[in-house]
């Protein structure tokens, strides 16, 4: 089987899949390494990666099953044992899966932002390589995803720079902000934002440089709202204060890494008091942190990741043009990934080599050890040095042969 073909994506994304119920596959951070580790232990798998973003979640696989729907079944027990039979086959209907070349064209797509919510937008590659340290830390990666991941970076890079694709760019951040600011907030709201992560963070300097000035911070780590609090000139606290701040807001951020609704019906209750003026939250994470039932109950403008993909559709009709250029460049990056896995194949069938140029070395000084013994000390000198300019030759001769066929025979394919 050609290395390329081993390369497998389940993937669940905002074109398939409701926003919100892609929070169903997200995996706490603290569970993260236990749950990944199983699963590739009971789906089989040679290597994997685990990609979770507010819109998509993704599984990159390297083993030599074919991904079917008997195989699915298998795989998505094993992600979440807890299941049901219902819950595995909602996640197999709604499941893309990608097999070899088109494994590859996706996985450069989603990099280069062009599968994205927000075409364009670059957090999407450092979600990709942090995805990989992560996946990699953890030992579930190999040689396979190393490459595919390295080749991914090299090609979304070559996309955003000989292309307009990211030209003036959007994110989910920004256009979060512009629907703020369609709501003409006063410069002296006061602002809770809950979770202090990459969302938030970025999220907060677009409100410190439009001169927005009141936040109070929550998040499991102190220690890192307390990050956050010193850049905004806030008040930080950990989370589990939240059920008992009393001091008002006008505007809540939140996003976290949390399975389920972290800004219950009870501690907005205790959040809002006796206030039932209009508020607004924005809610970036994915499930969603604000429990739905808290608007059937009170005033709130709620800007989040499913009301945000209207304004996204006219992001991408403005950068439609660019999309011929940018699969382009796709192709041509598939085509040399192909000839780097062939390259590669070469290289890890050479590294035998040398082991076996030893064990012949070693075996012929057995065989001529008398007449080795008869030589003087220069004449075995001589040898040592004749044996190991061949051993060496033997060993890069044939490397070379073989990456000059193998170019030939791309050349001529």
């Amino acid at each position: 089987m050609p290395l390329v073909n081993k390369v497998k994506i389940i993937a669940f994304t905002h074109k398939i899949t409701d926003i919100n119920d892609i929070g169903k596959l997200h995996i706490e951070e603290n569970a993260l390494q236990g749950r990944l580790a199983f699963l590739k232990q009971e789906a089989d798998l040679d290597e994997l990666l685990y990609l979770s973003t507010c819109n998509r979640v993704e599984f990159m696989l390297s083993n030599n099953e074919s991904v079917n729907t008997t195989y699915l079944k298998k795989f998505f027990t094993a992600f979440n044992p807890v299941w049901n039979e219902s819950e595995i086959n909602w996640a197999i209907e709604n499941a893309q899966v990608f097999e070899g070349d088109d494994a590859l064209r996706h996985l450069f797509n989603v990099a280069s932002s062009i599968d994205s919510l927000v075409v364009g937008e670059r957090e999407i590659i450092t979600q990709v390589r942090n995805a990989y340290e992560k996946c990699s830390e953890f030992n579930l990666t190999g040689d396979l995803i190393r490459l595919a991941i390295k080749k991914t970076v090299e090609t979304a890079k070559d996309v955003y720079t000989h292309t307009n694709i990211a030209r003036n760019p959007v994110s989910v951040v920004s256009l979060a902000y512009r629907k703020l600011r369609e709501l003409n907030v006063k410069q002296d709201a006061r602002f809770l934002i809950i979770g202090s992560g990459v969302t938030n963070t970025t999220m907060a300097k677009y409100l410190k440089k439009h001169k927005f000035a009141n936040f109070t911070i929550f998040n499991r780590t102190l220690a890192n709202a307390q990050k956050l609090a010193e850049e905004l000139n806030g008040t930080a606290y950990t989370l589990s204060e939240l059920k008992n701040y009393t001091k008002g807001f006008d505007i809540i951020v939140t996003c976290t890494g949390a399975s389920e609704s972290i800004i219950t019906s009870e501690i907005y209750k205790s959040l809002v008091g006796e206030d039932r003026s209009k508020k607004v939250v924005i809610d970036l994470a994915i499930p969603n942190d604000l429990d739905a039932e808290i608007l059937n109950n009170y005033d709130v403008n709620l800007i989040a990741i499913n009301n945000l993909q209207e304004v996204a559709k006219e992001n991408l009709q403005a950068r439609e043009q660019e999309l011929h250029a940018c699969g382009t460049i796709i192709e041509k990056n598939i085509i040399e990934f192909k000839q780097l896995l062939k390259t590669r194949k070469v290289e890890l069938a050479m590294s035998e080599v040398p082991k076996k140029m030893k064990e012949i070395r070693e075996t012929a000084n057995e065989v001529f050890a008398k007449e080795i013994l008869s030589l003087d000390s220069g004449s075995k000198e001589v040898l040592d040095k004749i044996l190991s300019y061949m051993e060496k030759k033997y060993i890069s001769v044939p490397m070379k042969m073989a990456k000059a066929i193998l170019i030939e025979d791309i050349k001529n394919n």
